[in-house]
């Protein structure tokens, strides 16, 4: 018997919680003015300050350190703190960092360094919010709707990716990066505005732990992950897939000056069709009620060969056209990851599970990203994606042969299935 497909009505049931709602089209507002500020950053630096490709990876790397080093600590926090009083914290010190960059811009005092501090302060509140905002979201919808959940709130920052990027590109060649940054930081008082606004009561801290005890919780979330190798395996994947694969914000700026010769209108659309794929990717992750490992790994594999054909692409058309698909698989898989974490690993463990799974998908920017822009300045900027595609492969088959076996996944099922297909079945 044929099965009803799942409804619209189906595909966006969290919204039907007041609190939910207003908390994701805050972040959705919020999310579109981060695009902004990455690409006017990269462009600052690439072209405006005359950097070029090292210093947009620099750049970049120093933004995404703190991942490294500050993630578990928000995941602590996250685990002991009011959620919602944690979040008004990071998004008012994430909209003073843009307000600061803006107005070194448009002052004409801005010069590269100050770009580089901004940017790891900026990274410091990202890592330290990102636990927190995604361990909210079961505080806001019931248990059975924690995937679907999951799953808009990547479609939200992808629905952002899709506008943020192309009026970024506009505003920029029109009065200049300044102005982005300053709306940038204007955009963080929607989460602020709709944090307040929320109707139920945050619960209340935990104790205070201090600096030995705050460490062996730390290392509790450690063990609990590593007595579990069907997370160990989703996080080596995430690993290879945020280290060497994931570093658009970087390779699309390449790809567009150095090879294809555009501008900055043309550089912010690549931004937006990246984001139509991913948003594609996001809103079919919001069918599904149960990810699984599977899913994780073929949507890795997948993923990896169509960035290295990417990276083949003789001309600007060919090569914007390929990442729409490159988009719903990099999405399948980031929404399976995090929705198996969120559905497998026990309320009072998830903010430091969740900060573990930031730390390795993002973490690993701050080594790949510097190498990448080296590698893209040597060989030349094809290579920033052929080079992570092939990375993002051979890491993913790594870890399923190290931990394929206990867990049950078997390697050649995987790479018989198509990702996409998988992804939308019900």
């Amino acid at each position: 018997m044929l099965r009803k497909a799942p409804s619209s009505k189906s595909m966006f049931r969290s919204l039907r919680h007041r609190d939910y709602r207003l908390f994701w089209f805050g972040m959705v507002i919020s999310n579109i003015g981060t695009w902004m500020q990455r690409v006017a950053q990269d462009w600052l630096v690439l072209v405006v300050l005359g950097g070029g490709a090292e210093a947009v990876g620099i750049t970049t790397g120093l933004q995404f350190l703190p991942f490294l080093l500050v993630t578990p600590f928000g995941g602590l926090l996250a685990d002991r703190l009011p959620k919602r009083t944690l979040l008004l914290a990071t998004n008012s010190f994430m909209g003073a960092t843009g307000l600061t960059l803006g107005l070194l811009v448009v002052t004409g005092t801005a010069q590269i360094w100050h770009v580089y501090v901004l940017a790891f302060l900026l990274g410091v509140g990202t890592a330290l919010d990102n636990p927190a905002r995604q361990a909210f979201v079961g505080e806001l919808v019931d248990n059975g709707e924690l995937a679907n959940a999951v799953a808009l709130n990547s479609a939200s920052f992808n629905a952002a990716r899709l506008i943020g990027p192309g009026v970024a590109g506009v505003l920029i060649g029109t009065i200049g990066t300044g102005p982005v940054f300053l709306l940038n930081a204007v955009s963080f008082g929607a989460p602020v505005v709709a944090l307040m606004l929320l109707s139920k009561p945050a619960p209340a801290a935990t104790s205070t732990v201090n600096g030995a005890g705050a460490f062996a919780r730390l290392a509790e979330g450690v063990r609990y992950v590593r007595g579990r190798p069907d997370l160990m395996l989703v996080l080596l994947v995430m690993f290879g897939i945020g280290t060497f694969g994931l570093n658009f914000q970087m390779t699309m700026a390449l790809m567009a000056t150095a090879i294809y010769d555009k501008g900055p209108h043309a550089y912010g659309m690549l931004g937006s069709i990246l984001a139509i794929g991913s948003l594609s990717g996001a809103l079919l992750a919001a069918r599904r009620t149960t990810p699984r490992q599977r899913l994780v790994v073929g949507g890795a594999i997948a993923f990896g060969v169509l960035e290295v054909a990417a990276g083949l692409m003789p001309n600007y058309a060919l090569f914007a056209v390929s990442l729409v698909p490159i988009g719903v698989l990099s999405m399948t898989t980031l929404t399976a990851a995090n929705g198996y974490i969120q559905t497998t690993v026990p309320a009072h463990m998830r903010g430091r599970v969740l900060s573990l799974y930031v730390m390795i998908l993002m973490g690993g920017t701050p080594a790949g990203a510097p190498v990448i822009g080296w590698v893209a300045e040597l060989f030349g900027a094809r290579w920033s994606l052929l080079g992570g595609g092939i990375l993002t492969i051979a890491c993913t088959v790594l870890a399923v042969l190290l931990l394929a076996r206990p867990i049950g996944v078997d390697l050649r099922a995987v790479l018989r299935q198509r990702p996409v297909a998988t992804h939308t079945a019900p």
